[in-house]
């Protein structure tokens, strides 16, 4: 057996704002797994200055997986706990050169065409009208579920772009999440939150930064609006710090993005816990290219989950890899004649 990488860089078609800057490439890295005539592609998706494994030896920690490749999943995952991104690449990976098709590691209804995946539409932050743009062509795309990025533009022009789709979409016709990225002061926050309120939102993401204990549980005790904790899960790798942090904060909700949090048995562990404290959960992208978000969106589906996932990212990139996944009238499918052209 033997592995090797390669970094990719990929373009979005239009720069996209988050209260953290904003983006016009995405840097991700593709591991690659052979043993004699089989080839498993896993992807490393690194998000910088978000990731826990945002360092400087990122790319040494690479090569080692590489040069270490038969210690096996499962001991390179335990060894990897630092690097949750790699973590996934090399569970990917290993999916991967155990299936039978490279790219088709969860085998179910959801990859033979026969069901879908229900997922919020995305609108990034800009000014007002590249915002209400975003949302009227969400809409039009048979979107029901809508996530609005908020807390980089005026807060008065959010409340009133949020005021405009609750006039002409009801709570009952239009699902609405916010995601602040941790742009809210803690002093402010509730204030905010109760604004927010009166447009019959279905939850907010991370209202504050993360790594504010007291602040977020005391939030979280007395929101008008459900609370999603994001980036509050980033770092956090020990399975008993993970139930302390969900036990102490108690959140409406938790959000799992595997790139970030240590792949699926880093996401599986964190899911075990909040379902443990009756927290709910969906899972979302982190940036990945199509070859991330196909394994996350199969293994996604086997979760049976009900809520909208944040699964439709695919379609931001120039030079993303053509793949049978597809978005349609709010949902993601899979589309088994479409063939990948993805090239190592």
């Amino acid at each position: 057996m033997k592995a090797s990488y390669k970094r990719y860089l990929l373009n979005f078609k239009r720069p996209s704002g988050t209260s953290r800057g904003v983006l016009t490439e995405k840097e991700t890295w593709f591991l690659k797994i052979e043993d004699n005539d089989k080839y498993g592609i896993g992807e490393c998706g690194i998000l910088r200055s978000l990731s826990y494994d945002d360092r400087p030896d990122y790319e040494d920690k690479l090569h080692w997986v590489c040069e270490n490749i038969n210690l096996g999943k499962e001991m390179l995952w335990e060894e990897l706990r630092e690097f949750p991104s790699i973590q996934f690449g090399v569970e990917m990976a290993f999916r991967s050169l155990e299936s039978s098709s490279p790219f088709e590691l969860f085998p179910s209804e959801f990859t033979r065409g026969k069901d879908y995946i229900p997922i919020n539409g995305l609108i990034w932050m800009g000014d007002k009208e590249f915002m209400k743009k975003q949302i009227s062509e969400k809409i039009e795309q048979g979107f029901r579920c809508i996530k609005l990025k908020i807390g980089a533009i005026d807060f008065e022009t959010e409340i009133e772009l949020l005021k405009s789709i609750r006039e002409n979409f009801s709570a009952e016709s239009m699902e609405l999440r916010v995601d602040a990225n941790g742009a809210f002061h803690p002093t402010e926050a509730l204030q905010k939150l109760e604004r927010l309120s009166k447009f019959d939102l279905h939850s907010i993401e991370q209202p504050i930064k993360q790594g504010q204990i007291p602040e977020m549980t005391q939030l979280c005790s007395k929101t008008p609006i459900p609370i999603a904790l994001d980036e509050e899960l980033i770092g956090v790798t020990d399975v008993t710090e993970k139930a302390k942090l969900i036990q102490t904060i108690q959140p409406q909700y938790a959000i799992y993005k595997p790139s970030l949090i240590g792949g699926m048995k880093g996401t599986q562990e964190w899911i075990d816990i909040c379902e443990t404290n009756q927290v709910k959960w969906w899972i979302t992208s982190a940036l990945e290219s199509n070859v991330g978000l196909n394994a996350i969106a199969q293994w996604t589906y086997t979760l049976t989950t009900d809520l909208p996932q944040g699964l439709g990212t695919g379609g931001l990139y120039t030079n993303n890899f053509i793949s049978p996944l597809q978005v349609q009238n709010g949902k993601i499918q899979y589309e088994p004649q479409v063939n990948w052209d993805f090239k190592f």
